[in-house]
């Protein structure tokens, strides 16, 4: 495939993709008219249908680009952590604080779960937080147990905390009480 013709995909899939990112999160996948949406840069339900299958697919990538950039994010919070307690904390409070964000309340706690069901996010999410459990273990910082259980415990409460955020009409009082809820199991995990 020459590379002007690469070129062209990946502009009609990033075209699609943000179009449609941004009419999930102002109106609901349910209210979304693909027709809208891919007039809206110069497509059609073709390029749609092509690219992403149908609908389902294409909220699916949206999902995939938002997942990424919130791993992205939380990433760069543990990274710039003073120390790997601080990241790992600040991460899981960064998490909640997410649920208040328009695209991410709307797209990936409520639409994507009715949805999509289990997009296999939740093990990456896992996954990475058993690396930083691990190391915190390894350190001395939290007592020795399966990382493994405890990251999927973590990940459980923080993604169960999250959708209660982001179902709620005044989100961030919720956000203030799994914050200090969340403050409270942190600090029973330090040694």
């Amino acid at each position: 495939m020459s590379r002007a013709r690469t070129e062209m995909i990946e502009d009609t899939r990033s075209r699609l993709i943000a179009s449609a990112r941004q009419a999930f999160a102002t109106h609901g996948y349910a209210n979304t008219s693909m027709d809208d949406f891919t007039a809206h840069v110069g497509l059609t339900r073709g390029a749609l249908y092509h690219h992403f299958g149908d609908k389902k697919g294409l909220l699916a990538a949206v999902v995939a680009q938002l997942d990424s950039e919130m791993d992205a994010q939380l990433q760069h919070i543990s990274d710039q952590a003073p120390s790997p307690w601080a990241g790992f904390c600040e991460r899981c409070r960064a998490y909640l604080r997410m649920a208040q964000e328009g695209e991410i309340r709307r797209i990936v706690l409520q639409d994507a779960p009715a949805v999509l069901g289990d997009t296999g996010s939740e093990q990456h999410c896992v996954e990475s937080l058993r690396l930083l459990l691990e190391t915190l273990m390894q350190t001395g910082v939290i007592q020795q147990v399966p990382s493994r259980a405890l990251a999927q415990l973590i990940n459980g409460g923080l993604v169960n905390t999250a959708l209660w955020i982001a179902r709620d009409e005044h989100p961030g009082t919720k956000l203030d009480e799994g914050l200090l809820a969340l403050d409270l199991i942190l600090r029973g995990l330090k040694q």
